[in-house]
């Protein structure tokens, strides 16, 4: 048995992961236990957690590997402000002596932490560093249906690569082709992201969010100024425009003055339409990017597949519309595609590279639909909620899907805690908030009284796989959230002509399908399949659902509140419970209801998540 440790941290988004014998045991990131979101610590509790589940103790544990290699990404930012000197003097000032004391000599930092794991672990040689695009693309591949697929890796910027291709063949995988550093599609959409006012690695799904609000009025300013597109897909950015070379901002001043305004202040300026207008702009400018870099490979290789990692990877947006171009045949895209997968792939990658070990392919894929975090036993619940205080049912499952899915018909919000934690920033089924898709306030409900978040957000439906062809333009599997597709024809609600007419924000409330609270205003859905064999709780829930309501989808949110985790243990789910709206609290065949409870032990926490909610002009 050979058993390898991969770990990533130190710039956001650490984890840890366990591969043993080429087979995923166990993931999950730090932030999940720290509650500190996109933690970069060192995951001192990822990896106690991956040890405990795997009955391992570190001094037992034959290799461990880092997902990349200081002294390459030390060399950049060396090269990088010698490149643009004098300018970011204040920047290089601030940085260079955190590299010296600590991160350039990483293996011995790593050593001196691991060894707080185990007494017993005394052999630093037993810790490896793969390249940071090695493992993003590892992440994608090894765990992907594929014998052989193209690896396109999209980010922010790793070492020096920025966007890597690279061809997966059994159990190798050769890098092709990079973009280096500072030209960057992954920085270029933070740039944005940090122009509209959110926060730059983990505020970019709001600004997908946000596009089909607005119309991409600014895509040729972005064209013609910011990014050179080639035919191929590659790029080159003009640096005058930005300031994250070497600077401590993302964008410049001619940036601000190519568009008109300064970066807009969360916490003095509301969202407008220039800003929705901005974001549409520079999704489609993203999708044209990843549309021609595909096509570019498509013909170039003639390989029916393709395997996407890197932050990019996220964009469900952009990854729909490459699946629906038809380049390709086939799609798989890694759940924890951003720095915290990069474990994962790292630990992969020492397997069948270094030590040039076979693949086990798996029919769907090797990931256990990426339910590899802790679990709790029906006992360990119940002592917990006992403990809390707080009184509930215990249901058999029967009963547990028939009382559940009565409350999701009559409109009540549930939180859902079952299984695995999801690995990636998805939840998929088991850390989840779910709600009638039929409804049509419910997304307003969730947005402002369970989520405490920007009204604007969309939610995601989560469908049983084999209805979806007859609500979604999709007939493959999506278990993973990581597309997006239309709503059928046939489930859409023709609009009147003044309400085409509407702009912004004022597209919100007017209701679009047979499921408006999981139908964006542009007809779209981030989709997830749920699927009997990977998920059976969560599909006899939906089944049931459907069954009362005749509707086989529902809404399905991460349990969590804006700014905080998704939920990991029982006692977390329960003060999130107490702490929103949501209804009902279902942990294993635990069964609570808000009107239930004592009086005393409800909380309300609304007013430390007041800013989001004035954000949004009308």
């Amino acid at each position: 048995m050979t058993s390898i440790l991969g770990i990533s941290a130190f710039y956001h988004d650490s984890a840890a992961a366990l591969v043993i014998d080429g087979k995923i045991i166990a993931a999950a990131q730090e932030e999940r236990f720290t509650r500190k979101k996109h933690d970069p610590s060192y995951p001192f509790n990822a990896i106690e957690f991956v040890l405990s589940f795997s009955k391992l103790k570190l001094h037992q544990i034959d290799y461990i590997v880092f997902y990349e290699k200081p002294f390459l990404k030390f060399e950049r930012l060396l090269e990088t402000y010698v490149a643009f000197a004098p300018k970011g003097f204040k920047s290089f000032c601030m940085f260079i002596p955190i590299w010296l004391k600590e991160k350039l000599f990483q293996k011995k930092l790593i050593f001196n932490k691991l060894k707080r794991h185990d007494e017993n672990f005394n052999d630093i040689n037993k810790i490896y560093f793969s390249e940071h695009h090695l493992s993003h693309a590892a992440s994608a591949f090894y765990p992907s249906p594929f014998r052989e697929a193209i690896i396109l890796t999209a980010d922010g910027v790793g070492e020096w690569g920025t966007t890597t291709v690279a061809i997966g063949k059994e159990n190798e995988i050769e890098i092709v082709k990079e973009i280096h550093f500072p030209h960057s599609l992954g920085l270029l959409y933070s740039a944005f992201t940090y122009y509209a006012g959110f926060k730059v690695n983990s505020g970019e799904y709001k600004l997908m969010g946000l596009a089909p609000y607005g119309e991409p009025k600014y895509k040729k300013l972005i064209t013609d100024n910011l990014i050179d597109i080639k035919d191929d897909g590659s790029f080159k950015l003009d640096q005058s425009y930005f300031e994250y070379s070497t600077g401590l901002k993302m964008t410049s001043k001619r940036f601000s003055k190519l568009f008109g305004n300064k970066p807009r202040n969360p916490e003095k300026e509301k969202l407008t339409q220039f800003h929705m207008d901005i974001a549409a702009s520079i999704q489609e400018v993203t999708e044209d990017v990843m549309l021609k870099i595909t096509n570019s490979l498509a013909s170039e290789y003639n390989i029916e597949n393709l395997c996407l990692a890197g932050g990019v990877a996220l964009n469900c947006v952009a990854n729909g519309k490459i699946l629906r171009n038809g380049k390709f045949k086939n799609i798989w895209i890694q759940p924890a595609a951003g720095d915290s997968g990069g474990s994962l792939g790292a630990a992969l990658g020492l397997w069948h590279i270094e030590l040039k070990q076979n693949r086990a392919i798996s029919a769907k894929d090797g990931m256990n639909s990426s339910y590899l975090g802790p679990e709790y036993s029906q006992d360990e619940v119940e002592k917990k909620l006992k403990e809390l205080g707080t009184n509930f049912e215990i249901l058999d499952d029967e009963q547990l899907f028939e009382k559940t899915a009565l409350e999701l018909s009559n409109g009540k919000t549930v939180g859902w805690f079952q299984g695995r934690m999801e690995f990636g920033p998805r939840a998929l089924g088991n850390r989840s908030i779910l709600g009638d898709a039929r409804s049509e306030t419910m997304q307003k409900t969730l947005n402002l009284k369970v989520k405490f978040r920007e009204s604007f957000r969309p939610f995601a439906p989560s469908i049983i796989r084999e209805d979806l062809p007859t609500w979604f333009n999709l007939n493959c599997d999506s278990p993973y959230m990581l597309l997006v597709s239309d709503v059928v024809k046939e489930k859409r609600r023709m609009m009147s002509e003044k309400e085409k007419a509407l702009f912004g924000i004022d597209k919100l409330n007017i209701k679009r399908s047979d499921i408006p609270a999981v139908t964006h205003v542009d007809y779209s859905a981030r989709v997830q399949t749920v699927h009997r064999e990977t998920n059976p709780k969560y599909y006899k829930l939906i089944s049931e659902f459907k069954k009362r309501t005749g509707c086989p989808v529902i809404v399905n949110t991460s349990f969590n509140v804006r700014g905080e985790p998704i939920v990991n243990t029982p006692e977390e789910a329960f003060g999130c419970f107490l702490a929103t709206e949501i209804d009902i609290l279902v942990i294993g065949n635990c069964y609570l209801n808000k009107e239930s409870l004592d009086k005393s032990l409800k909380k309300d926490h609304k007013i430390k998540y007041k800013l989001d909610l004035k954000q949004i002009e009308n």
